[in-house]
C-alpha cells in the first residue's frame, strides 16, 4: 500500500505557549514511529505566532534524538534562506549523529511574507529555478565526495564542507507547480507535491515530473520516479466530530488570507467567513481526508490511486493536541488494517 508520512509544522495552539508546541512537536514524533509512519518532516516558516517550525534543523535535531528508526527531514527547507554550504554543514552533522535516517527536502519559496524575506536573504535575491538548480547541484556535490571539475569549482569558488562529505544525505524537491517538478525530474531526484494547500496543479505537475525524468543526471538518486503528496488529515470517531475539530485548520487557513494569522483557535460550531473566503478556503483545501478512520482511509487511497502517488505525507492542526496526536493514531492504525486485509487477500 502507499506509504504514509507526516508533515508538523510544531503549530502554537491558542492559550499554550512555543514550549508546549515544541514538547507537542517531540509527542508526535515518537507516535509517528511507534505507529509506524515512514518520515516526519518539519517544514519551515518565519515571521508568525502561529508556527514553531523556524529552526527546522534543530526540531530535525530533536525528533531524530527521540526515535531510533524513524527517518526525519525537511519539508522543506527554503534554499532562498540558506546558503548551500551552510544547509550542507547542518544536514551532514545531523546524518553523522543520526546515520541514514535524515532527509533534505528543499523548496524555492521563502515561507513567509516579503519583509521577513528580505531580511532572512543571504546576499541574492535571485529565486529563479536556474539559480535553485544550480544550488541543489552544489548540494549534491557537498554530501558526495567533493571531487573538483569544471562545473563544481565555478560553484563553490573551492570551498568544501568536510562535515557533509560522503554522507549522500537524500535530497527532494518541493513544489506546488510545474516548475519544480521539472526540476525533480531534470535532477533525478524525489518529488514532493504540496497539494495540501496548494492542488491546482497537481496533475500536470506529477506528469511533467514523470516526463522530465531523468535517472542519468549527475544528481540522480533514484532509478525512477517517486512522488510524494500532502494531504490534510483529522480523524476522530465519528464524522461529525472530525468535522467540528477540523474548523481549527480551517480558521488557521482563512487567517492567513486575511493576514490576521496567530495562534490555532479552538473549534467553532459555525465558521465566520463570507462566501469568497469560504469558496478560496474548500477548494485550495480540498485534498483533505476528514471523518472516521474508515472514511479517511478510502479518500486517502482515492487520493493515491488516482494520480498514481507513492506517498502521502499528511499535516492536520488541532486546538488540542491530544486530538491530533489522536487523529494521526487511528489514521496509522486503519491504514495497518487495510494493509494486512490486502496481504490476506493476495494471500
Amino acid at each position: 500500500m502507499t506509504a504514509l508520512s507526516i508533515l508538523d509544522l510544531a503549530p502554537v495552539v491558542e492559550g499554550a505557549t512555543v514550549a508546549d508546541a515544541l514538547a507537542s512537536a517531540t509527542r508526535l514524533a515518537e507516535l509517528a514511529e511507534e505507529a509506524g509512519y515512514r518520515r516526519l518532516w518539519y517544514a519551515e516558516h518565519h515571521n508568525t505566532d502561529a508556527l514553531a517550525s523556524s529552526a527546522t534543523a534543530l526540531l530535525i535535531a530533536n525528533a531524530a534524538a527521540n526515535t531510533s528508526t524513524l527517518r526525519v527531514g525537511s519539508g522543506g527547507i527554503m534554499l532562498p534562506n540558506h546558503a548551500p554550504l551552510a544547509v550542507a554543514e547542518a544536514f551532514g552533522t545531523l546524518a553523522h549523529l543520526y546515520g541514514d535516517r535524515i532527509d533534505l527536502g528543499l523548496g524555492r519559496a521563502p515561507g513567509t511574507d516579503p519583509r521577513t524575506a528580505a531580511l532572512l536573504r543571504r546576499g541574492s535575491h535571485d529565486d529563479g529555478e536556474a539559480a535553485f538548480a544550480a544550488n541543489i547541484r552544489l548540494l549534491a556535490w557537498y554530501f558526495g565526495e567533493q571531487v573538483d571539475d569544471a562545473e563544481s569549482v565555478q560553484l563553490s569558488h573551492g570551498v568544501h564542507a568536510g562535515v557533509a562529505r560522503g554522507t549522500n544525505v537524500p535530497l527532494w524537491i518541493l513544489g506546488s507547480s510545474t516548475a519544480g517538478a521539472a526540476i525533480a525530474g531534470q535532477l533525478g531526484l524525489p518529488y514532493a507535491a504540496a497539494s495540501h494547500f496548494a492542488p491546482f496543479q497537481l496533475s500536470e505537475a506529477i506528469w511533467t515530473y514523470r516526463q522530465m525524468f531523468n535517472p542519468s543526471a549527475p544528481t540522480a538518486q533514484i532509478a525512477e520516479p517517486y512522488v510524494m503528496a500532502g494531504a490534510n488529515l483529522m480523524v476522530a470517531p465519528t464524522r461529525e466530530e472530525a468535522e467540528f475539530l477540523f474548523t481549527t485548520h480551517q480558521q488557521m487557513f482563512v487567517a492567513i488570507r486575511r493576514g490576521t494569522r496567530g495562534p490555532l483557535r479552538p473549534p467553532v460550531r459555525e465558521m465566520d467567513w463570507a462566501p469568497h473566503e469560504e469558496q478560496m478556503a474548500t477548494s485550495a483545501l480540498r485534498v483533505s481526508a476528514v471523518g472516521t478512520p474508515a472514511e479517511a482511509a478510502e479518500f486517502l487511497r482515492t487520493f493515491a490511486g488516482s494520480y498514481g502517488i507513492d506517498e502521502i505525507i499528511l499535516t492536520g492542526y488541532a486546538h488540542d493536541p491530544a486530538m491530533r496526536e489522536r487523529s494521526f493514531r487511528l489514521m496509522a492504525e486503519e491504514w495497518a488494517r487495510d494493509a494486512s486485509a490486502s496481504s490476506a487477500l493476495r494471500g
